[in-house]
């Protein structure tokens, strides 16, 4: 779990991000991206692939990360931005925000596969599961999109504290029963969508 920071440390970097994101595939709500800088002397304390985390899980582990790091940067993309730029550089501009929002120096980016130039970066296939950094940005994320969702679920009809906006059988229902809202992504052809899977 820290084999790429320990390459990268030997390579002469010191403050390495690992950056990941969390709402690329849901029909509503923002993208929201995590850069974490831990320190080069960290110990694993996280071994199982972020992704298979419970909730409950994920959340005893962010005021660990919260401790541990040297620097947190997050950033997030609503949906009408999304709209408007495509989900693709939606996820490029949730990144830039959460590097700009480093209050620490960094010297090289560790990325989720998602190549992110003209920054020092590798771009990583699985990085959630091979790297530290990325795995707790993950994490983060994941936990902060979570919230903003179950917050839009007091708001609207929908219940997006349970499927967070995901194409699930019940939100494609609610939309059908209650239609789209404010925070939907109309760019994702959700209706052509229903059509064809519902």
């Amino acid at each position: 779990m820290l084999d790429i920071e320990n390459f990268l440390h030997k390579q002469g970097y010191k403050r390495i991000v690992g950056i990941d994101e969390a709402g690329r595939g849901p029909l509503a709500g923002p993208v929201v991206s995590v850069a974490v800088i831990l320190p080069p002397d960290i110990d694993i304390f996280l071994t199982k692939d972020s992704k298979k985390l419970t909730e409950k899980q994920r959340k005893k582990l962010v005021p660990v990360i919260k401790e541990k790091a040297l620097s947190i940067g997050v950033g997030i993309v609503d949906s009408a931005e999304i709209d408007r730029i495509n989900i693709y550089n939606a996820t490029k501009l949730a990144m830039e925000r959460a590097i700009q929002d480093l209050k620490t120096e960094f010297d090289f980016i560790i990325t989720d596969y998602v190549k992110f130039d003209p920054y020092p970066h590798i771009s990583v296939k699985k990085a959630d599961e091979k790297s530290l950094s990325v795995a707790s940005a993950s994490i983060l994320a994941k936990v902060i999109r979570d919230s903003i969702m179950e917050t839009f679920a007091k708001v609207y009809p929908h219940s997006f504290d349970k499927h967070k906006g995901y194409p699930t059988k019940l939100h494609k229902q609610e939309i059908q029963k209650y239609g789209i809202t404010p925070i939907h992504r109309k760019s994702f052809k959700l209706y052509s969508q229903l059509k064809l899977e519902l």
